[in-house]
């Protein structure tokens, strides 16, 4: 199963322009795609669903659809973004780090499962290897958008090309999630078409195909324990009834033991009459 976890959304985006993106990705073999609301500011406590107007879809073959937001935020001081507020309404929360401290918070501490880095920009940080690798071996992803390079000017592919093969180097491969950004359908390609693109930046093919499945894949997995589990303990959401297969012989064992059970008490009543019956009869020693 692929996955595409960034398709841009917002309320101004037309109903024509979504479902020919989300047919398209259908028909390019994504089963699962995310579609991202990007916040420029750290939201306020209370947010609102911006997908309360999305379409029905009615007849069209679409994939699975997520909802996803992306915040910026460069202030490190910002302690919970109002987490706690946003998993109400989203499938999954990213973060895009514009600074060296808002980039080594969300590597070491934040409790987020995506990092998302504009990179045809030029960045105030490095990519060092050990913040990064603390991000991945923690469970947290690096997002490489390839729509970036597609729709940049010479100077932002440039700088697409540098950003993505530094991220590379200092994550070793590992934690890479491909997704599109595309803003419109013609942004999108094929799941081949990305990994090869990625392959010629230093992403081995075979990493990149786990950057569209296994990886996101394991994104959607956590946040979903997230918000149906406590502590690392999953909620029972309902307890499967016994089939008639299953419910017959359960009847049948117990009619069975109910009936040993009583043969078992008849038993004991006989053997107790028995003994009333039976005399002791005491023999005097011959002379």
């Amino acid at each position: 199963m692929l996955y595409d976890l960034n398709i841009p959304y917002s309320t101004s985006t037309s109903e024509a322009a979504l479902a020919s993106t989300l047919t398209l990705a259908f028909t390019l073999g994504y089963h699962t795609v995310a579609l991202n609301h990007i916040y420029t500011t750290v939201p306020s406590t209370k947010v609102d669903s911006p997908f309360a107007q999305l379409p029905s879809f009615d007849g069209k073959a679409i994939p699975n659809i997520l909802h996803r937001a992306t915040i910026h935020f460069s202030d490190a001081a910002t302690q919970h973004i109002h987490l706690a507020n946003l998993i109400k309404i989203f499938d999954i929360i990213a973060v895009r780090p514009t600074s060296d401290e808002a980039f080594s918070k969300a590597c070491l501490s934040l409790d987020v499962s995506i990092i998302s880095l504009d990179l045809t920009q030029h960045h105030p940080f490095y990519f060092r290897i050990k913040p990064c690798m603390m991000a991945v071996n923690r469970g947290v992803r690096f997002e490489i958008a390839y729509a970036q390079a597609l729709q940049a000017d010479a100077r932002g592919r440039a700088l697409f090309i540098s950003n993505a093969t530094q991220l590379i180097r200092a994550t070793r491969g590992r934690g890479i999630m491909l997704a599109s950004e595309a803003r419109s359908a013609l942004m999108l390609r094929a799941p081949a078409d990305a990994v090869n693109l990625l392959s010629v930046w230093g992403l081995g093919s075979e990493k990149g195909m786990e950057g569209l499945g296994s990886v996101p894949r394991s994104v959607v997995v956590n946040e979903a324990m997230k918000r149906t589990g406590f502590r690392g303990v999953v909620d029972i959401v309902q307890v499967a009834d016994k089939g008639p297969d299953e419910v017959q012989p359960a009847a049948a064992a117990a009619k069975q033991e109910s009936k040993q059970k009583r043969k078992g008490d008849k038993e004991a009543g006989n053997a107790d009459k028995k003994n009333k019956k039976m005399k002791v009869v005491s023999r005097e020693a011959p002379k």
